[in-house]
């Protein structure tokens, strides 16, 4: 392991544009539940299609507004962890990174990435069904309708968490910038997804198909790492700050570290 990582810190210390690709495993590591691992207690008896989908919202859009506070709640109390951390020291290490994440949480921009591409929206901002967006909580501070209403002078519809639910196109600008750093990197990090999820699960074909170097770290292998040219087995949380360390030391960390074990 201590090899490998020591070779994947060479590919990325000569990379000149780095896209890391994220999902859900680097956010279960904060303790985030995933969708379905949150549907527990009282939310246990309701279909996931009643929950995240713009059908279900106009059906009930009580119920899924509470929902969603309730996972908001969930994410707030958690906090980034050394593999966010270490995502953050890479893009002050190396010209260019862009971190591409299904996740909703934000973790990535409160652990200090500041080029961050969202692919499935966040779970800390809303918008409304006429599709006016940018807002956050404390726009709609003292509203006691739920769901609120949108603060917008003359549109005052329903606001909705902006996220992409089931059925829903992935915003096209987001998807334009992912797919085009992708299609440009010299080396793709793939962190923590099980690479089924589509559209994202194609980014890494993107790269693949240009020669780009690409690594990937996960506990298990995945639909991906076929794909990998190094494979890093174990959390992000452990991997990634041994990898920006390295990074960081320069080209003969490695050597010096397995001469120190």
């Amino acid at each position: 392991m201590d090899d490998l990582i020591a070779r994947a810190a060479d590919v990325l210390r000569q990379t000149k544009r780095l896209v890391v690709l994220t999902g859900a495993g680097m956010s279960k590591e904060s303790g985030i539940p995933t969708f379905r691992e949150a549907q527990e207690g009282l939310w246990a008896r309701y279909d996931p299609m009643k929950l995240a989908t713009r059908e279900g919202f106009l059906a009930d859009p009580k119920l899924v507004w509470e929902w969603y506070q309730y996972r908001f709640g969930l994410v707030a109390a958690c906090k980034p962890h050394a593999g966010h951390y270490a995502v953050a020291e890479l893009e002050r290490l190396l010209p260019h990174v862009v971190v591409v994440t299904q996740n909703i949480d934000g973790l990535h921009l409160a652990a200090g990435s500041r080029d961050v591409v969202e692919l499935h929206g966040s779970i800390h901002r809303y918008k409304c069904l006429y599709g006016h967006r940018g807002y956050t909580l404390a726009d709609l501070a003292g509203q006691t309708e739920v769901p609120p209403r949108c603060p917008r002078p003359g549109c005052h519809g329903l606001m909705r968490p902006d996220v992409v639910w089931f059925g829903e196109f992935l915003d096209q600008e987001v998807l334009g910038r992912a797919t085009a750093e992708s299609q440009a990197c010299d080396a793709m990090l793939i962190v923590g997804t099980s690479g089924v999820v589509q559209p994202a699960a194609g980014l890494p074909y993107y790269a693949w198909r240009r020669r780009a170097a690409i690594i990937e770290v996960n506990p298990v292998p995945s639909e991906l790492t076929d794909l990998a040219e190094i494979y890093l087995q174990g959390p992000a949380g452990e991997v990634l700050p041994r990898l920006a360390a390295l990074v960081a030391q320069g080209p003969t960390a490695g050597r010096e570290e397995k001469k120190g074990n």
